[in-house]
């Protein structure tokens, strides 16, 4: 009786504090953690994926919002970009706000920082900002190329290597509109009928709703909705894409894909005796360096990648460092934003429901209390 009614005076400034505490410290001391991919999602990774290294194929995403709505849909846009670069898909991106332009670079230059083979015109394109959709929309399904000109870049998109086999929605098949507010309205109108364009949308969570009924129609492929749709994407790339797998959701539900979506730093490289001859091999010139750090446990061959010196990772260049991570299993953590904040917002949820049932407890029992 004492606790509940010491909880119903308590001073409201503490339960501030305590759901402040509840998002900050899942953010600053990050945990492993798992989400349920949905068939929203799962139909977008597919069908991206199934572009992989096509010359005839491409996918163009649509950054509709500004940087109000970055928190949630900007990490959706990471995780696509990452997917494209793992998989050799052609992507094309463009903004018809100015505001968004600013976005498309800096979602850009997030990812590429860590592939250094990706290149500008070949890999991807930026378009940059192109008023007038309607006229974009519509152009684009006839000839992208004389419609969009030049890139962001002032380069003549025709002369670009990218364009190699792509001339309209024949062959970049695919639009993914990122907005904050009504997203694929316009493709969804024009270009789906008249071209038979694939579309799929990234949206804030609260505008999510008014999207099912294009999903349920079959006029939106897929749909990313909110932070848990990021974190949702971002799983899908770490379990199939970064491993080079083709998806596969009996692999979803089975219990080893926790080793490769652990949100924690993972370190250690492990190989076959076989795997490890095939990794020396590709890297001749830094096997005595290699082998220096290895170490043999139950047959399995071991490197310890956050114990080797700066100096000695800077001889070992990128490439090698690269492949001992990957086999780590280790992903940057820009790249794992959504799924931090799901467990953020997690915390700070559960936390919120026990002050909810704590509350309305103390409020009946006071109430019998005073009856009596």
């Amino acid at each position: 009786m004492k606790f509940f009614k010491r909880m119903q005076e308590l001073d409201r400034r503490w339960i501030y504090i305590i759901i402040a505490l509840a998002i900050v410290v899942p953010l600053m001391i990050p945990f492993d953690s798992d989400n349920l991919t949905t068939p929203s999602t799962e139909n977008l990774y597919q069908m991206i994926d199934s572009f992989s290294g096509r010359e005839d194929r491409a996918i163009l995403m649509s950054f509709a919002h500004d940087a109000s709505t970055m928190p949630e849909l900007f990490p959706m846009e990471v995780a696509i970009l990452r997917h494209c670069f793992e998989r050799n898909i052609k992507v094309f991106t463009f903004s018809n706000s100015p505001l968004g332009a600013p976005i498309i670079d800096y979602a850009i230059n997030t990812v590429k920082d860590e592939y250094p083979q990706i290149e500008s015109g070949v890999h991807y394109c930026n378009f940059g900002y192109k008023p007038n959709m309607f006229a974009i929309v519509i152009g684009m399904g006839d000839n992208i190329a004389t419609t969009m000109n030049v890139d962001a870049e002032g380069r003549k998109v025709e002369t670009l290597p990218i364009m190699r086999g792509i001339t309209n929605y024949t062959e970049m098949n695919l639009v993914v509109e990122f907005s904050g507010s009504v997203a694929g309205g316009t493709w969804i109108v024009y270009a789906r009928p008249k071209f038979g364009l694939n579309v799929a949308v990234g949206v804030t969570a609260v505008m999510a709703a008014d999207q099912y009924p294009y999903l349920q129609s079959g006029q939106l492929i897929g749909m990313l909705s909110g932070l848990k749709g990021a974190a949702e994407y971002e799983k899908l790339v770490d379990v199939f894409a970064t491993n080079e797998q083709s998806f596969s959701s009996e692999k979803l539900s089975d219990p080893r894909i926790r080793d490769l979506i652990k949100i924690t730093t993972q370190s250690v490289a492990s190989f076959t005796q076989t795997e490890f001859t095939a990794f020396l091999n590709r890297y001749p010139q830094q096997k005595d360096l290699i082998e220096k750090y290895r170490e043999e446990k139950d047959g399995i061959i071991q490197i310890n990648w956050s114990q080797i010196p700066p100096q000695h990772t800077e001889q070992l260049g990128f490439f090698v460092m690269d492949e001992l991570q990957r086999k780590a299993n280790h992903i940057k953590y820009s790249f794992k934003t959504a799924r931090v904040g799901m467990n953020a917002q997690s915390v700070a949820h559960i936390v919120m429901i026990v002050f909810i049932i704590l509350g309305n407890l103390g409020y009946f029992v006071q109430k019998l209390s005073d009856k009596k």
